[in-house]
């Protein structure tokens, strides 16, 4: 396992989240205290004065409303870096940072252990997410599965 899939499994764990029917923004941000709001931008995440809160886009369905979740949580996890005061380089290396964070959170290594011959359709029932990310988190997965094997 890499640090993000340790990181996320450790936290899914630590929380009491073992079982992809617990999975929801609900659940993690009440077990996080994390303030949930729901509006018409983009989604963000933000801590003002040690509170976080993360505003989800209520524009997009379900499915990218778990997705954006997870990006979101990439930033939580794994930064407190403003973008907006860096170089854009810099800038986009954190969002594609939360990115890949995002396809671990969304749809953990160790859930996806649990399942047998999982189809990308199995994956975007399972976990509530799109086609183009199910079917890129089971490259990835199956990627490293063939890596491991060499």
């Amino acid at each position: 396992m890499n640090k993000t899939e340790a990181l996320i499994t450790h936290f899914y764990k630590s929380i009491d989240l073992i079982d992809v029917s617990l999975l929801s923004i609900t659940t993690i941000t009440e077990r996080l205290d994390i303030m949930l709001h729901y509006w018409k931008y983009p989604s963000s995440i933000a801590n003002y004065r040690g509170k976080w809160c993360v505003c989800i886009d209520e524009n997009i369905n379900d499915c990218r409303q778990w997705q954006s979740f997870g990006h979101e949580m990439g930033h939580y996890f794994n930064d407190e870096t403003t973008y907006a005061l860096l170089n854009e380089s810099y800038a986009a290396y954190g969002e594609t940072k939360a990115d890949y964070f995002a396809y671990h959170f969304c749809v953990p290594t160790f859930m996806l252990q649990q399942l047998k011959e999982v189809s990308v359709y199995d994956v975007m029932e399972l976990f509530n997410v799109e086609f183009d990310f199910a079917m890129r988190r089971l490259e990835m997965y199956r990627s490293k599965i063939i890596s491991n094997l060499r």
